[in-house]
Order: C-alpha cells, then sequence, then structure tokens
C-alpha cells in the first residue's frame, strides 16, 4: 500500500500494480528473434541490496508483483538471495526463464519464495530447438518444466513465440504437451522488437484466426485483468493463453506494468527506450529512498499506451 496514500496511476488512468524486471543481460541462449526487454547495450547489472531497495519502495507505493527476467536470470548466481530478500515485501514474484538448469534450482527458488514461473520453449522438435535458440538443450529444458511442476511453481507457463515458417505447425503437439505436464500453454505474438525487428515481415504469424478456434473448442474463456488478455480453457483439458500486442490498443489500455532494466533505469514501455529515468544511479550517487519514491513517480507519469485506437 502506498505510504504517502497516492496510488501510483499514470496519465491514463491505469494502476501500476507489477513491476518486471531485468535483472541480467546476459543469456546462454542465443534466440534469433529475442526482445531482449527492449534493451540494447546495458551496462552492468543491479546489485542484490539494490534490487531490494527498489522493490521495498515499490511496495510501499502499491506495486504488489515483482517478475523477475533477463536474459536468462538463472545466471545469476545470487538469484536465490534476490528471491529471499525480494519475497517479503510484495505479495508474489514470479519468473520468466529459458528453463536450462531450472532443475537443478527449482526447490531452493520456491523455498525462497518464488511463486511461480514462466519457460521459453518454442518448439518440441530438437533440430528447430537449436535453430532457434543455437543449443542442443530441448531435453534440458523439459526437465526443468518438469521440476518447475514438481516443485510447486504453479501455474507454470511455458511460452511459445509462433513464427510463421518455423513453429507455426506446432502449435497443437505444443498444447498437448503442456495438457500432459500440467501447464498452461502462452502463444506470444512476433514483436517487431531489438532482435526481431529485421525479420518481422518474414516470421510474423497472425493469431487472431487461432483464437477463434480456441473459443470454439473451450468450455470456459477467462479475461485476465493484464492487458485483456483471454485464457482459453479447452474442453479436452488443456489451458491456453494468447498474448497479441502488435496493433492491440486493449493490449496497452490495460497494462499495469513498470519495468526495470538489468543496468538499473526505469522502464516506462516494453517498445520505448527514450523515456527512461535513472534509478539504481540514484542509490550510487547516495540518493533516498524518497529520490528513489520520486522516480518511480516519474517513471509511470512518462507512461502512454503505444499502441493506440486508430480513430
Amino acid at each position: 500500500m502506498n505510504g504517502d496514500g497516492k496510488a501510483l496511476v499514470d496519465p491514463y488512468g491505469r494502476r501500476i500494480s507489477s513491476l518486471r524486471i531485468s535483472i541480467t543481460h546476459r543469456c546462454n541462449f542465443n534466440c534469433f528473434f529475442c526482445h531482449q526487454e527492449g534493451e540494447h547495450d546495458p551496462h552492468g547489472e543491479a546489485t542484490v541490496d539494490e534490487i531490494e531497495a527498489i522493490v521495498a519502495t515499490a511496495a510501499e507505493m502499491g506495486i504488489s508483483k515483482i517478475k523477475l527476467t533477463g536474459g536468462e536470470p538463472l545466471l545469476r548466481e545470487d538469484l536465490v538471495e534476490i528471491v529471499e530478500r525480494i519475497s517479503p515485501h510484495v505479495d508474489e514474484v514470479s519468473m520468466t526463464t529459458n528453463g536450462y538448469r531450472l532443475d537443478e534450482r527449482a526447490c531452493a527458488l520456491r523455498d525462497a519464495g518464488l511463486r511461480r514461473v514462466n519457460v521459453s520453449l518454442h518448439t518440441a522438435d530438437p533440430e528447430k530447438f537449436h535453430e532457434i535458440t543455437g543449443y542442443d538443450a530441448l531435453g534440458e529444458v523439459r526437465d526443468g518444466i518438469l521440476a518447475a511442476v514438481e516443485c510447486g511453481l504453479n501455474p507454470v507457463k511455458i511460452n511459445m513465440v509462433v513464427m510463421n515458417g518455423v513453429n507455426e505447425g506446432e502449435v497443437q503437439k505444443m498444447i498437448q504437451f503442456s495438457k500432459e505436464v500440467d501447464a498452461t500453454l502462452q502463444l506470444i505474438e512476433y514483436q517487431p522488437l531489438e532482435r526481431g525487428e529485421e525479420n518481422f515481415s518474414q516470421y510474423h504469424y497472425d493469431l487472431r484466426p487461432l483464437e477463434g478456434e480456441l473459443e470454439r473448442d473451450s468450455e470456459e474463456i477467462v479475461v485476465r485483468e493484464m492487458h485483456r488478455r483471454r485464457q482459453y480453457h479447452l474442453k479436452d483439458g488443456a489451458v491456453v493463453e494468447i498474448v497479441r500486442p502488435n496493433h492491440n490498443s486493449e493490449f496497452c489500455r490495460y497494462c499495469t506494468r513498470l519495468r526495470l532494466t538489468s543496468d538499473g533505469q526505469l522502464k516506462p514501455c516494453l517498445m520505448r527506450s527514450d523515456n527512461h529515468v535513472e534509478a539504481v544511479s540514484l542509490l550510487r550517487e547516495g540518493g533516498s529512498r524518497q529520490d528513489l519514491a520520486d522516480a518511480i513517480r516519474e517513471a509511470v507519469a512518462r507512461r502512454e499506451p503505444f499502441w493506440k485506437d486508430e480513430t
């Protein structure tokens, strides 16, 4: 709850309730389409103390959910400590990961306070996996998903970026796999950002026709608060969620998220890099928690929908 009684609301009336923190820009995979959290040429990483200070301040201002991401967060040797330090401040800490080596750390992360996890897996085919990531690690990622489910990091979500000419023919196979391992499949639209910008027209796949098929096959459709994403509970027991941001004004209209880059800048929007606000540098220069709170408010004040109604 906000300590001074002022909720974090941006100029478009969107109340900010979550913070997505990139704790490293490093990654052990090399996916050719990665949007890299909208970062390029970052400098350094925030320390555990700095991450906790930002989370504690944000929590006092009404942010209740934290998503840890990267790069690949499992490359941080102090990841368990980060989770331990920030989890008491908020209602939920979750993580997005490529799943490699997750099987070794899933239960320790749960014990530290991690509530749930998203694992990126874009194909069930070993050759395509290598084509996409540059590595032969499909088995390790599957093991990571199974370990996350077994350790109770639920709901485990499998993130699949659907790409034309690459994996669009595997959607039904991935739905079946997610059902078998008791995970939710998130089908994500290819985005024209960072690595994904150059070949957008080649790889972008329109998910709208697929949404129509899922709607016909569903016994229940849940509309989530974040982005008004639709989650389809299929009649066979599978659960599929659609993430379709491109040219989607509804997606932006219901965005409740602020971001922190791996080098410690507050980022109001994934799609923009021209309106960042310094955060970690304030702490390193001796700034107070009040200075940090003012920076968070400034970042919220700079938020505006990237995709707007075309009227």
